[in-house]
């Protein structure tokens, strides 16, 4: 059996809390959760001790323990991507594969600084949204988009990543500017691409939607119903397999400058801010 060390920020949250059972239904016996480490306890939760204990999961002691132990690393702290860059500093440096949970980094520079001391070191990694691997994404027609409309909820800095991904795996690169273009309640954004293509990204509740407008006049629309949380494991999991990276990491920089620009963009509504990639 492969072992995988978790590292995180704090572990009582959702992701350490559901992939081990998610990476068990996956593949059974042939990996598993089995070492974790955390900086700090919980601040609404469980202290990382009675994670581990209520998990049955080895609790070490520091991060240079779990890369150790460890077949595979997790770094974690998905609502805390302003900690990435410091977490990451040794298990980038390990030579083992390594997936880095969203929200990759807080910004572009922190994102290209990250990737770079990992290719310095020989060091197979990558991020990415779940969504990512939602069916509906994957069987949708990506070339000679124009325009899309997409959806999704939740809270802008948390979860924004998941459309943003959608939308730049569907328009293929090229992001140019982002405007702020919602209300208190509904946060909104259009983002600019190259070649006179645009994208209106809105948060409110309900399933993610994307509704794609083609350069032929024609249109295609998906809710995304599909378990993709479920996929984007599987997808993991092979890579750990293999050590082949499935999310190239220029798209990965572009979704993180995209967000970054669009939280720029909002404290000055309808005026276009340059993604600095």
């Amino acid at each position: 059996m492969k072992k995988i060390g978790f590292i995180d920020y704090y572990l009582d949250e959702w992701h350490a809390n559901n992939y081990p059972q998610m990476i068990k239904d996956a593949c059974g016996d042939e990996m598993a959760v089995c070492y974790a480490w955390g900086k700090i306890d919980a601040p609404n939760g469980r202290t990382n001790k009675q994670w581990a204990e209520d998990y049955g999961i080895e609790l070490l002691k520091s991060i240079e323990d779990v890369i150790e132990k460890s077949d595979y690393l997790v770094l974690l702290s998905p609502d805390n991507p302003e900690m990435h860059e410091e977490l990451a500093l040794l298990p980038t440096a390990s030579g083992k594969r390594l997936y880095i949970d969203k929200t990759f980094a807080p910004d572009a520079g922190a994102a290209k600084r990250i990737f770079e001391r990992a290719d310095r070191f020989g060091t197979p990694c990558y991020s990415s949204s779940a969504l990512n691997f939602a069916e509906e994404l994957k069987n949708a027609k990506k070339e000679d988009v124009e325009y899309i409309a997409s959806f999704g909820s939740g809270d802008y800095e948390i979860h924004s990543i998941h459309q943003i991904e959608q939308v730049a795996v569907l328009m293929g690169g090229g992001a140019k500017s982002v405007m702020y273009t919602g209300s208190p309640k509904f946060p909104a954004f259009k983002v600019q691409f190259e070649g006179e293509r645009y994208a209106d990204m809105v948060l409110m509740p309900g399933r993610f939607r994307m509704h794609i407008g083609y350069r032929d006049g024609k249109a295609a629309d998906y809710s995304v119903e599909s378990p993709f949380f479920a996929h984007f494991i599987e997808n993991m999991l092979e890579f750990f397999r293999t050590g082949e990276i499935p999310v190239p990491h220029a798209q990965t920089v572009e979704v993180i400058a995209i967000r970054e620009a669009s939280i720029r963009a909002k404290k000055t509504p309808f005026v276009w801010v340059d993604i600095e990639k």
